[in-house]
């Protein structure tokens, strides 16, 4: 009765996860909990995989991705690398592969997609090309680096835990590298060949606001605030020193705003000439030897600092990059319909005393208003754009019934305290790579040294940022899977699946049943996560490979190359589904460009598999 029971939820899970009605991790709940209410696991057993230790490490990855894409650490290479390939198209693309499968060893290959994609698309803009020759190929080499290293995907560290459960020793950090290298080498000569003749190639496919919001530095770009910005040194006689912006009346008298504040710190005791930054606010008062970001035309600051005796620093591109700042950065707000701001005066809504911010631009359907808004009124279809503090940003961007804060500035404050750390990253990675290498500690601890060198060291702001990076619909999906390994352990069932593959293709030897479970594996795939597709295949392998007396890695190292082949839907993987859009595909593209390769990747993979980890 067990066995018919678990097969029933086994089957009702493989349709749930197939026609995506749910979301993954809650359809592995849904599993894990009908295991325990049929009495086929303890909620010991059911709970099991929250506490195992692939789980926690795959967390871990994810904070130390974190780190790594927060403080441009990867962008800083892939820029560099790009810009080597000049105006050559196919340069471009073979350097693009080769980034790809490079940087996603060492992260996720969603991390990593969603990395490189705005470096694509500007790239391949530049040259004229479209951007859909690049972004599928992206996914696809995203997907394939899988295999390059242990942590490089989570059916990698599935495997490996499979086969200690077993009492086998566990893949070593570079053990599945040869497959990888040969996989990414296969790969990239397809879709070189292929590139002009399957992928797409049309431009006007690319949806061009498909969720590219611009960055801050961006953004002071498009408001072209490069004329309009004066830093404004205060000397120790200036005449203004100790009046506050709301006694100066700024805008009313001269048309101008102060944006931001610097000044040297003054108390205690200072061995070193510091400095810090304020956003500027009715409460501010100037002091000797500030520097004030002032933002008006050249007359009106010219007028000021006549006045009262200042020193005007002209614009140079360094002053409008230093509106950025870990703590102060600048963001666009939408009127949303019903706003209570639309025909308020931007002098008489009090927006900076309800917000704590500063409106320094409006956009008017393209139209960009930087002088005299004091008097603006504002309209529907109005972008303002705001300066202050990345907190008072983030609480702007929860007000949902006035406005729309464009862009995620709670991700721009965390890439702003990162900045300059990327050499701390890239240390931090080398170490925890050396200390698996050299299985110094077990594989769980060393990433979580790695995890928490990033926050403490500042890659990562605090906890929350951490946390707020893990992919917990995985992790979850993980953790409630692993226990139906046992539910199939404990009714038999495994040996059932293992024995019906073997009858079918046990005639053709070990090497029969390897390609009967490689395809099982891929076909699954193309339809459940590469994640939830091992849990399932791993155990089943491994019973196969044990009751042949064949060598497990054989087939274990399968099934997770196997589980990462997923070329032929759009929904075969995050990054396929990251793509989709952007790339302006159509379910066709993948199935005509993704078949083909999944022929010739399993061609390859059965070569290669039993050549390198013989039977």
């Amino acid at each position: 009765m067990q066995l018919t029971l678990t097969f029933i939820i086994l089957i009702m899970t493989i349709v749930l996860f197939v026609t995506n009605r749910f979301r993954a991790d809650l359809v592995a709940m849904l599993a894990l909990l009908a295991f325990v209410v049929c009495g086929i696991l303890t909620p010991p057993e059911a709970l099991a995989g929250f506490s195992n230790s692939v789980v926690i490490m795959i967390a871990g990855l994810f904070v130390v991705g974190a780190g790594i894409l927060r403080t441009g650490l990867a962008g800083m290479a892939g820029n560099l690398l790009l810009k080597w390939s000049g105006e050559s198209e196919l340069k471009l693309f073979i350097l693009l592969l080769v980034i790809v499968a490079t940087v996603g060893a060492f992260m996720s290959n969603t991390g990593t997609v969603a990395l490189m994609l705005p470096i694509v698309v500007s790239v391949a803009m530049s040259i004229q090309a479209s951007p859909s020759k690049f972004l599928m190929p992206l996914s696809y080499i995203a997907s394939m680096s899988g295999l390059m290293t242990l942590i490089a995907s989570p059916p990698n560290l599935i495997v490996s835990q499979i086969l200690v459960e077993n009492g086998f020793a566990k893949l070593g950090f570079f053990t599945i590298t040869p497959i990888g290298i040969i996989a990414t080498i296969t790969a990239i000569i397809y879709l070189v060949l292929i590139r002009n003749k399957l992928l797409p190639n049309d431009k006007k496919r690319l949806q061009t606001n498909a969720g590219y919001k611009l960055s801050p530095k961006k953004i002071v770009q498009e408001y072209d605030l490069h004329d309009k910005l004066f830093c404004v040194n205060v000397p120790e006689d200036s005449t203004v020193i100790g009046q506050g912006l709301a006694e100066l009346k700024l805008p009313a008298n001269y048309h101008i705003f102060i944006m931001k504040i610097q000044r040297r710190a003054t108390e205690g005791m200072n061995l070193l000439p510091m400095t810090y930054q304020e956003m500027a606010g009715p409460t501010s008062v100037i002091r000797p030897n500030d520097v004030l970001y002032v933002q008006g035309a050249q007359d009106d600051v010219e007028r000021f600092a006549t006045d009262y005796s200042l020193a005007i620093d002209y614009t140079t591109d360094e002053h409008v990059e230093e509106l950025i700042s870990k703590k102060i950065g600048v963001a666009e707000v939408l009127l949303t319909p019903q706003s209570s701001l639309i025909g308020e005066t931007v002098s008489k809504m009090g927006f900076r005393k309800k917000y704590n911010l500063n409106i320094i631009g409006i956009n008017r359907k393209g139209d960009y208003i930087l002088q005299d808004m004091a008097e603006q009124k504002l309209r529907f279809g109005d972008a303002i754009l705001v300066q202050g503090t990345w907190e008072e940003i983030d609480l702007l961007s929860r007000e949902t019934q006035d406005v729309v804060v464009v862009g995620q500035p709670r991700e721009h404050a965390s890439v702003a305290a990162a900045t300059g750390k990327a050499p701390i990253a890239g240390a931090i990675m080398a170490l925890m790579v050396g200390l698996m290498v050299f299985e110094v500690f077990d594989a769980v601890i060393s990433v979580l040294i790695g995890a928490i060198l990033m926050i403490i060291t500042g890659c990562l702001r605090n906890m929350d940022d951490a946390y707020s990076k893990m992919n917990f619909e995985s992790i979850v999906l993980v953790a409630a899977m692993l226990p139906m390994a046992t539910a199939l352990q404990k009714t038999g069932g495994m040996v059932i699946i293992s024995d019906a593959i073997i009858r079918v293709l046990g005639e053709y030897g070990p090497y029969g049943v390897l390609v009967g479970i490689y395809l099982l594996t891929v076909v699954f795939g193309q339809f459940v996560s590469n994640t939830a597709t091992a849990v399932l295949f791993a155990p089943i392998a491994m019973t196969a490979a044990m009751t042949m007396d064949a060598n497990p890695y054989t087939f274990m190292i399968a099934v997770a190359a196997a589980a990462g082949m997923a070329f032929a839907t759009p929904i075969a993987s995050p990054t396929n589904s990251l793509v989709l859009t952007a790339g302006g595909y159509k379910f066709m593209d993948f199935v005509r460009v993704g078949v083909p390769l999944q022929i010739i990747m399993f061609i390859v993979m059965m070569i290669a598999i039993p050549l390198l980890f013989p039977f």
